[in-house]
């Protein structure tokens, strides 16, 4: 048997699937793809052989289908050979007008190779030699923003700044020094609220006002081993940062290196006049520079077109496809509490976790980065730690927010993974089975760029 994709792209309220692998008869029903409201999928087993299920070809009964061939072979995963016209298929009250057929093995008609280790090499020293050239200035935008903030900035303020222009980090300047000083993050939000839930204490407003981030920057130190134990050392003193004229190699192995999300791309005048902050560099944007060069020159990098499910990429469960994963996939449900996932997170050290329901389906992705939606409406100030679930938490996230987890199955290319990837506010892809939802594994940026430059 051979595992086949069936893709529906235009839309409706329900679609069904019907063919003479199911006899005709029984309708299968197809599964919205997640973040998309007009893409169904539906994975089945077929034999090797012909199977009928679109209206293309005139058969001997002088019916109209169209025959697709799964071909068996014995050491490549299989292809699929498909003709596309109009389509049996049913949506609603509308006759679909294309229906898309492919090996669930590959995203390529053709089959899918496993990659010598040769071949892996040619396209890291490809990669590594583009990073090289490229210099960090091109990650700069032709126009948008950039953001700074005060150190001695109320943290109230400060967290709110963040959560309004959904920001994940962001520089801090030193007035009194002329410097940029370092980088408020969202994990310094949630040390704060934990060190609060530790001592029983509500985070109130004017204690939020009260304090500045610099003063709570001091204390992170202290909060962070309090915390997380003497296992995690803590942020560093020295404001890492980088320069327009450094490589985006450079760029990439100091955010991997350090274990930080994002960098600051600062520029230093000649005449040693103030500092200017050109860019918040991130992995993100690398990944759109890669994505944006090969688009379509995909030939020249065979890493990029494997199936993910067969790299060394990522978190997986124990039970998907027999594959050994060296860190714990950790997961938690709805009715869990916010100070578990908030622990998580930190001791985990981990940027996201998925939250599951009752059955083991995926609900959503929680990250460091949603913390900053508690300054919703002071929610704060309103709920304790071990008070709110984690659906009422993801009810709290704002509609963007809600929107932002995407998903893959084992069978995506690594190339669709980094261009989903390159979207800055989407940090990681979760891999789910496509008709179940079950989840199956968690890929990050992170991931990724270890497995390009390692």
């Amino acid at each position: 048997m051979v595992l086949i994709t069936f893709t529906w792209r235009y839309g409706g309220s329900q679609v069904f699937l019907y063919g003479s692998f199911n006899g005709w008869t029984d309708q299968l029903l197809m599964s919205l793809l997640e973040g998309s409201a007009t893409v169904f999928q539906r994975i089945i087993d077929l034999p090797p052989g012909y199977h009928q299920e679109q209206l293309c070809v005139q058969d001997e009964y002088g019916a109209i289908n169209n025959l697709i061939f799964v071909k068996e072979s014995d050491s490549t995963p299989s292809a699929l050979l498909r003709e596309d016209t109009q389509s049996k298929l049913v949506s609603g009250f509308v006759r679909s007008m294309h229906l898309e057929a492919s090996s669930s093995l590959g995203l390529q008609l053709e089959p899918v190779m496993q990659l010598s280790a040769n071949e892996i090499d040619v396209s890291r020293r490809r990669l590594f030699m583009l990073l090289s050239s490229s210099r960090a200035d091109e990650l700069i935008p032709n126009s948008g923003k950039v953001f700074a903030l005060d150190s001695e900035v109320a943290v109230k303020q400060a967290f709110h700044i963040m959560y309004e222009q959904g920001l994940a980090v962001i520089p801090l300047w030193d007035e009194r020094n002329a410097k940029m000083s370092g980088m408020l993050t969202a994990s310094d939000f949630i040390l704060i609220l934990l060190k609060l839930h530790g001592s029983h204490s509500m985070l109130t407003n004017d204690e939020l006002e009260r304090h500045t981030v610099s003063a709570w920057k001091y204390r992170k130190f202290q909060l962070h081993a309090e915390v997380s134990g003497p296992m995690i050392p803590p942020n560093r003193r020295v404001l890492l940062q980088a320069g327009p004229d450094d490589s985006l190699k450079d760029v990439a192995l100091l955010l991997l290196h350090n274990k930080i999300s994002a960098v600051p791309l600062l520029h230093s005048p000649e005449d040693e006049s103030c500092v200017q902050l050109l860019h918040t560099a991130c992995l993100a944007g690398i990944s759109q520079h890669i994505c944006r060069h090969f688009r379509h020159s995909l030939e020249y990098l065979p890493l990029l077109k494997q199936p993910v499910g067969n790299l060394p990429l990522g978190t997986w469960a124990r039970e998907v496809g027999g594959r050994a994963s060296s860190r714990v996939l950790l997961t938690l449900y709805s009715r869990d509490l916010l100070s578990s996932a908030l622990k998580l997170l930190i001791e985990g050290q981990v940027s996201s976790i998925p939250i599951l329901d009752d059955d083991g389906a995926l609900v959503n992705v929680y990250s460091r980065s949603d913390v900053t939606s508690l300054a919703r409406g002071n929610v704060y100030a309103r709920f304790r730690l071990d008070q709110m679930t984690m659906a009422q938490v993801l009810e709290v996230l704002d509609e963007a927010s809600r929107d932002r987890c995407r998903t893959c199955t084992r069978f995506d290319s690594l190339y669709k993974i980094m261009e989903l990837l390159s979207d800055p506010i989407v940090r990681r892809i979760v891999v789910i089975d496509p008709n179940s939802r079950q989840l199956e594994g968690i890929i990050s940026l992170r991931d990724v760029f270890n497995l390009l430059l390692s």
